[in-house]
């Protein structure tokens, strides 16, 4: 069950209009509601992304989450953007930014990377490993994440550039390169 923090039991720190759930997110940001498995000073709601039965089917207009699916379990990923894609409104859409394993790969293949930046990029693949939500358990492509998001009930997955939303991992780079693969999937 969602377990709101206490910040956000009065009416008046609901925010008006379509609701906007920032998942996994750390700051606060006007017009959006921060979902996160840990409290937080920014943190409106408690919840495991895995279970959003505190929220009504329909009842989001729009949902970021910026370097989450990655610490799920490859049963987990499916059960997650279910849940997503049954509480986003019909032509709501999610905004997800995932590490991009096909560019952190070959970072690592380059034979001339230097040693601390191969250790980052390591970091990266595997998470920070600085608390028991801090690690990561899956990987993907641009392929594998858009047919997670077709099963799940997405229809229209489309990658962007950057979303320019948060100042978040989604915009990190290697060099010139992004290492996240940015997406926005939209509910039929």
């Amino acid at each position: 069950m969602v377990t709101p923090k206490p910040a956000a039991t009065e009416a008046s720190d609901v925010p008006a209009g379509p609701l906007k759930l920032h998942i996994g997110g750390e700051l606060r940001s006007p017009g959006w509601t921060v979902l996160n498995a840990q409290p937080g000073p920014a943190v409106d709601i408690v919840a495991n992304c895995l279970d959003l039965s505190g929220f009504a089917d329909a009842s989001v207009s729009e949902i970021y989450a910026s370097h989450v699916l990655e610490h799920l379990g490859l049963a987990e990923v499916p059960r997650a953007l279910a849940e997503w894609c049954r509480v986003l409104r019909p032509g709501g859409h999610a905004s997800i930014s995932v590490p991009d394993l096909t560019k952190l790969a070959a970072a690592l293949a380059y034979p001339k990377l230097p040693a601390d930046i191969r250790e980052w990029v390591i970091a990266v693949i595997y998470g920070g490993q600085t608390d028991p939500y801090d690690f990561h358990k899956m990987g993907f492509t641009a392929d594998s994440l858009a047919q997670f998001l077709r099963t799940a009930g997405f229809q229209k997955v489309a990658q962007v550039d950057e979303f320019k939303l948060f100042d978040d991992g989604s915009q990190v780079r290697l060099g010139p390169t992004l290492i996240s693969l940015n997406v926005i999937a939209y509910k039929p």
